[in-house]
């Protein structure tokens, strides 16, 4: 299991673009943590899932007072 925003995932051994992609999250809309350290977009699609990641994805939305 892969532990995504607090919830537990049944995704270990998919690669984290896939994950990205089927979870209809927009490029460049998001930042991921995997494991407390910063994934580089560029790399989205050589990281492999594991069991036991710890993974976060900060989305940013627009807004203001």
């Amino acid at each position: 299991m892969v532990r995504i925003n607090g919830r537990d995932e049944d995704v270990a051994g998919k690669k984290l673009s896939e994950y990205l992609e089927e979870s209809d999250y927009q490029e460049g809309t998001y930042v991921v943590e995997r494991n407390e350290e910063i994934v580089h977009k560029e790399d989205y699609a050589s990281v492999l899932l594991k069991d036991g990641d710890m993974v976060e994805i900060v989305s940013f939305m627009g807004g203001g007072c």
